[in-house]
């Protein structure tokens, strides 16, 4: 074990854990040099089960023969910086949750063919930004039936630190990737579309020609602008979740969770 008992909090190798911004991480133009963050024993489990490679581990003292024992077993050599949690609060700017991060290296992206070619429910998520939304999205797409998850460039990173801890590693275990065309793109590709919308041509959710799809792509927006119109137009079909006592609209994440459960396959 490689275990480094920090001594500062400009000691180097630590960049990773207080100074780099998600944008620094995420290496745009070396895709293959980004990193993320994982935080919180649980989530770092789920994500060495799903083969993540480790780079440097950042674990309060007591963790490393506590909750953490596990993973500090199984990371091999990599740097394990260690201190208390006071110090580790200074160093990242926050709370540990559980005490323990895990630097770990990005893989190269799927094509958006790799992704959904054995899929039959997908679900688009379009210019959604909230970091907290994307986590709650994929942890109701690997419990509900989501085969795969597609991103328009302008949703934020599903491998953000927040984003990451909110889904409880779901982000690990639904395939995934970036799609850069429209959503009709994927209707050569066998799936009909359902733009998620309060339109006059809106269909209910519990439509049965919905259900009834072999392969059928779910189009989420944000909750306050909602899909753009040239995304509805050319969406198959425009749906509505059904609802009572005048309320129009759910957060996405709680919208994204019942289109799942009611047109799962």
């Amino acid at each position: 074990m490689n275990i480094i008992e920090i001594s500062s909090l400009r000691q180097e190798g630590l960049e990773v854990f207080s100074t780099l911004t998600e944008a620094q991480l995420r290496m745009e133009l070396e895709p293959e040099k980004g990193l993320f963050i994982a935080e919180s024993p649980k989530v770092i489990r789920v994500a060495l089960d799903a083969g993540w490679e480790p780079t440097a581990l950042l674990c309060e003292r007591k963790h490393i023969t506590g909750d953490a024992q596990d993973i500090v077993e199984r990371v091999g050599d990599i740097p394990i910086y260690t201190g208390s949690r006071e110090m580790l609060s200074q160093l990242t700017g926050y709370t540990l949750t559980r005490g323990v991060l895990c630097a770990m290296r990005r893989k190269t992206m799927p094509s958006v063919l790799e992704v959904v070619r054995d899929a039959h429910r997908v679900v688009v998520i379009e210019a959604v930004t909230d970091t907290t939304n994307i986590g709650a999205i994929f942890r109701s797409a690997a419990a509900l039936g989501i085969d795969a998850v597609l991103l328009t460039r302008d949703t934020c990173d599903p491998l953000n630190r927040r984003a990451v801890r909110v889904s409880m590693g779901s982000v690990f275990l639904v395939p995934w990737t970036w799609l850069d065309g429209p959503a009709k793109s994927l209707q050569p590709l066998g799936f009909k579309t359902a733009a998620m919308a309060l339109t006059d041509n809106s269909i209910s959710l519990d439509d049965p020609r919905l259900k009834s799809e072999d392969k059928l792509a779910i189009i989420m927006g944000t909750e306050g602008d909602g899909l753009p119109h040239q995304t509805i137009e050319e969406a198959d079909y425009t749906v509505r979740i059904p609802m009572a006592h005048g309320v129009d609209s759910l957060n996405v994440a709680a919208a994204a969770a019942v289109a799942f459960w009611e047109l799962r396959r």
